[in-house]
């Protein structure tokens, strides 16, 4: 019997490892010497299989930049500026603005959208504010979406009184929608700031513009959100009275509220109250329900009703394995996990690095370092890269035996994480100095001193 051979892996995937293993000096003539056919798509796709390892997306980038033929397209740009503000290359990032303008493909709204995100979650709120003044500056004015745009993400990165002034000051300006009021009540509710989110529903009504099913299950998820449950089952039976459309989102909301408050009982009340009132149960729905049975209840009820989801005809989404793995691990059933991180990609559903992590953080936990290793291993062949997270994660493990030999590993991690640009904090800086010279790696720590000195980090704490 003639055993099948396995399928290629995708081009995508082939010229990401090719990327990976290459010498940076000679990326170049490496990709020359194949001859793949460059598209916006495969360009993409690559890029995004280079996430992790911002060095070389750009570096693939920049040598396509230079191509004879092939051109970027404008999402590629839009890529690229990405992965250089996450790596904090600022600068790289609008000379690639600057770039896009030369090539007159951009920039677009979304651009600036990325690049005032990239600095508000870097600390730099009020760039992000400037992002979005300058844009006419660039060729792009501005209008009520890339307005709806800067407040989302000043809101989303809890500088929701920096927003609400931006609010006052533009919305008769650009003439603010419900989207924009949903936002700013969306916003109040993530600092669990109920009454100022209900305040801006009572402006809203006030302009005339009625709050929508997205308003009503923001305030109601704002209730949730600061443990108000009486307070959210009371404005839940006002929507009902005012004859609300209540939709399949308002009552996953419930299900996830009440369950994370420990009220498992009625969570499943209200999600079988929902059936009995012929809604259709979403993905999301199950999934808030999954969630809620694996933290406050057992895994094996989570289990059942992952099942019974699958024998109805609905097709398990990334959240819900990876919430039904996480549940397992927490159990102590990591090999289970792992089962159902193999039947994931039998059913082409492929893990994320979140996936990774959160097995490889139990099997460390658990004291199987070799287990979460190879799992570690097998992210680093491009098939889902590994993040900031990953790294701490392993470099913390290498500390539990206490051992010479660990604390070299955990050294070679920290130079392999910053190779791929991410920034480890002071701490772990410090720690992995500390432990390399108590166990008697003093020269190997001077190497990562030095290599710290070019990250721009001031160390204070290590004595060597």
């Amino acid at each position: 019997m003639k055993l099948t051979e396995s399928p290629p892996p995708p081009e995508d995937a082939a010229v990401a490892k090719l990327i990976l293993e290459s010498d940076p000096k000679s990326l170049a003539q490496t990709l020359s010497n194949h001859s793949f056919r460059w598209t916006p798509n495969l360009v993409n796709n690559v890029l995004k299989r280079l996430w992790n390892h911002g060095p070389k997306a750009l570096q693939f980038f920049k040598h396509l930049d230079r191509h004879p033929t092939y051109i970027h397209s404008t999402s590629a740009f839009e890529h690229a500026i990405d992965i250089a503000a996450r790596l904090r290359e600022y600068n790289t990032a609008w000379a690639l603005v600057g770039r896009m303008r030369s090539l007159r493909c951009g920039p677009t709204p979304k651009t600036f959208a990325i690049l005032a995100e990239r600095y508000a979650t870097g600390g730099k709120a009020h760039r992000a504010v400037k992002v979005f003044l300058s844009m006419h500056e660039h060729g792009c004015h501005q209008d009520l979406n890339s307005f709806n745009t800067i407040l989302d993400v000043l809101c989303k990165t809890k500088r929701v009184e920096m927003a609400y002034n931006l609010f006052k000051t533009f919305k008769g300006r650009f003439k603010c929608d419900s989207v924009s009021y949903n936002i700013m009540a969306n916003g109040w509710c993530l600092i669990k700031r109920t009454p100022m989110a209900l305040q801006v529903l009572k402006e809203m009504v006030e302009r005339g513009i009625m709050p929508t099913m997205v308003t009503y299950n923001t305030l109601l998820k704002g209730y949730f959100r600061c443990g108000q449950l009486n307070e959210a089952w009371e404005f839940f039976l006002e929507m009902k009275k005012r004859k609300c459309e209540i939709d399949v989102v308002t009552y996953t909301t419930m299900v996830h509220g009440f369950g994370v408050a420990g009220e498992v009982k009625r969570s499943k009340r209200v999600f079988d109250a929902m059936v009995k009132e012929g809604l259709v149960p979403s993905v999301a729905t199950y999934n808030a329900l999954i969630q809620v049975l694996c933290k406050k209840d057992s895994v094996q009820n989570a289990l059942l009703v992952f099942e019974e989801m699958v024998g109805k005809g609905y097709v398990p989404n990334l959240t819900t394995y990876n919430v039904v793995i996480r549940g397992l691990c927490h159990s102590g059933e990591i090999e289970k996990g792992l089962e159902f991180m193999k039947r994931m990609e039998e059913h082409g559903c492929k893990p994320s690095v979140q996936t990774y992590n959160v097995l490889i953080r139990y099997y460390c936990d658990d004291g199987e370092l070799e287990k979460g290793f190879e799992l570690f291993e097998k992210m680093g062949n491009g098939t889902c890269l590994p993040n900031l997270d990953t790294y701490n994660i392993l470099i913390s493990a290498m500390f539990v035996r206490k051992k010479s030999e660990d604390l070299v590993v955990a050294g070679k991690l920290l130079i392999e994480m910053v190779g791929r640009g991410f920034l480890p904090r002071k701490f772990t800086f410090n720690r992995v100095l500390n432990g390399l010279v108590l166990t008697g790696n003093r020269e190997f720590a001077n190497d990562i001193l030095r290599m710290q000195s070019r990250c721009g980090r001031i160390l204070r704490n290590v004595k060597l």
